[in-house]
């Protein structure tokens, strides 16, 4: 099978790239000056480029990319395995990923990401420590349940005692960074009026749903997850469920959800109807989170003030 040299694939580990372009694939550092040299060379030509979402191992290829004016897109590794499925990729190793994301991006023809200011790169890397600390509190907190010799008790009480040190540094820090830049605090400002909307829920929503704003009630859903899918086959119909999306974004509106109802009377009302109609309350906190990002959606699209949908 031939593949345009104009799509490329890439393979992204913590050490290593591999590279497919044209026929042939190739493994780089995954490193500052071999990912220059690459993007260098691509200057000249018009190529898109295509990766999985790897978190932070694909962190220096995006701000090449994004500096160089090449266009690329992440995708859903999950979405990306069932690509190689679909195509006959049976094998799995770095240099076939490689090839089979060059042939996804030829095949489907994915929209360019959008680039990313380095205001956003800066929130997220803070709200990810931030979130870090948090679950490394929560984890020493169960042991210090746990523990019996008192020794092991005191060792356990001062490291919580510094995360919980750390972690209101970093609020107080993440506070002031979104204070300094006029975008982020005027859309900070804003959806800190909605109902539920704390500072966790805003700083989680600013770091990692940048499309706020800017698309469809439908797609901004899907992006956190929070899109119903169906499940129907012939005259079956089956059970709605959600799936995929920002993880870390649905949490945040999850527990956004939950305040709205105990401090909203419009959400409150809404939940009752959720729960007189048959929804489980885990569901009916679903069904208010979707509304509430809807919502939060059109008020930094339309800016203008928080209306219940």
């Amino acid at each position: 099978m031939t593949i345009s040299q104009d799509f490329i694939g890439i393979d992204v580990s913590k050490s290593t790239l591999d590279v497919f372009e044209g026929a042939r694939s190739k493994r780089i550092a995954n490193a500052g000056e071999p990912i220059a040299a690459l993007v260098e060379r691509w200057r000249s030509k018009d190529v898109f480029v295509l990766f999985e979402a790897t978190g932070q191992y694909d962190q220096l290829l995006q701000r090449a990319l994004q500096a160089g004016g090449i266009g690329f897109a992440r995708v859903n590794p999950a979405r990306a395995r069932d690509f190689a499925r679909a195509a006959g990729f049976l094998a799995k190793t770095d240099a076939v990923d490689a090839k089979m994301l060059a042939m996804m991006a030829e095949r489907l023809r994915p929209k360019a990401d959008a680039p990313v200011a380095q205001e956003r790169e800066h929130l997220r890397m803070l709200h990810r420590r931030r979130d870090q600390l948090v679950h490394m509190r929560q984890q020493e907190r169960t042991r210090l349940s746990e523990a019996r010799e008192p020794e092991e008790k005191q060792s356990i009480v001062q490291h919580l005692a510094w995360l919980s040190g750390a972690i209101k540094d970093l609020d107080s820090r993440i506070r002031h960074f979104i204070a300094s830049v006029g975008p982020l605090k005027q859309a900070c400002s804003k959806l800190r009026k909605a109902p539920g909307i704390g500072p966790v829920a805003a700083t989680t929503l600013l770091a990692l749903m940048p499309e706020l704003g800017t698309r469809s009630p439908k797609t901004i859903a899907a992006l956190a997850g929070l899109a119903p899918l169906n499940r129907d086959s012939g005259i079956e119909r089956g059970k709605r469920t959600i799936a995929g999306g920002r993880r870390r974004v649905r949490e945040a509106l999850y527990m956004a959800a939950l305040a709205a109802v105990r401090s909203s009377d419009h959400f409150a009302k809404l939940y009752k109807a959720f729960i007189a109609a048959g929804k489980a309350k885990k569901l009916a906190l679903i069904a208010i989170a979707r509304k509430l990002l809807i919502a939060l959606n059109a008020m930094i699209r339309d800016d203008t003030d928080f209306k219940p949908v």
